[in-house]
């Protein structure tokens, strides 16, 4: 395979591949993290605005990987740096490609058990200026129904925090959704 880099920054790499006569332009990106916290029937998420779709969004915690960061790692840190919140252990609950036509970015979810105050907390990315919102989970899934959160790693996690909180499923401590 001929790999040609057309771009590399912060956050991803952009290169032409050259793949059975054929050239992909396929961005290179750590992957990221997003945590599940779920209290008393309430879900966390973060209120922020997003330069890249110009909006403000609502999000669970979430936050990129650095090359070669283990994902359980990145999830406990990004937990405390958006939230001020610790747990005591971490299942994950959905991994997924989050555009497998041209980005090679693995999505890791992880659902909080737990959750309570950090006694230290870290502090958020320089660029984050994030509100806390904690939504009943019928919220949370009329918003999500109602096209009012649209963010894919959010959607994922609304879902499945309403699945288990139904009785829809369980999650084991290996990260497998099961009955």
């Amino acid at each position: 395979m001929k790999k040609e880099t057309l771009y590399k920054g912060n956050i991803f790499t952009l290169n032409r591949e050259r793949l059975h006569d054929h050239d992909w332009e396929i961005i290179r990106h750590p992957g990221g993290v997003g945590v599940q916290v779920v209290r008393d029937g309430k879900m966390l998420f973060v209120r922020q605005y997003r330069p890249a779709v110009n909006a403000c969004t609502l999000e669970i915690p979430a936050g990129k990987l650095e090359y070669g960061e283990d994902p359980l790692t990145c999830g406990l840190r990004e937990l405390n740096e958006e939230t001020g919140l610790t747990c005591s252990s971490m299942t994950l609950i959905q991994k997924f490609w989050s555009t497998p036509g041209f980005c090679d970015e693995m999505l890791y979810i992880y659902q909080a058990h737990d959750p309570e105050p950090a006694l230290h907390r870290l502090d958020p990315d320089p660029d984050e200026d994030l509100e806390l919102v904690w939504l009943d989970l019928p919220e949370a899934l009329a918003m999500a129904q109602r096209n009012e959160i649209c963010d894919g790693k959010t959607l994922i996690a609304v879902y499945l925090a309403v699945l288990e909180h139904t009785g829809g499923c369980r999650f084991s401590d290996t990260g497998a959704a099961g009955e």
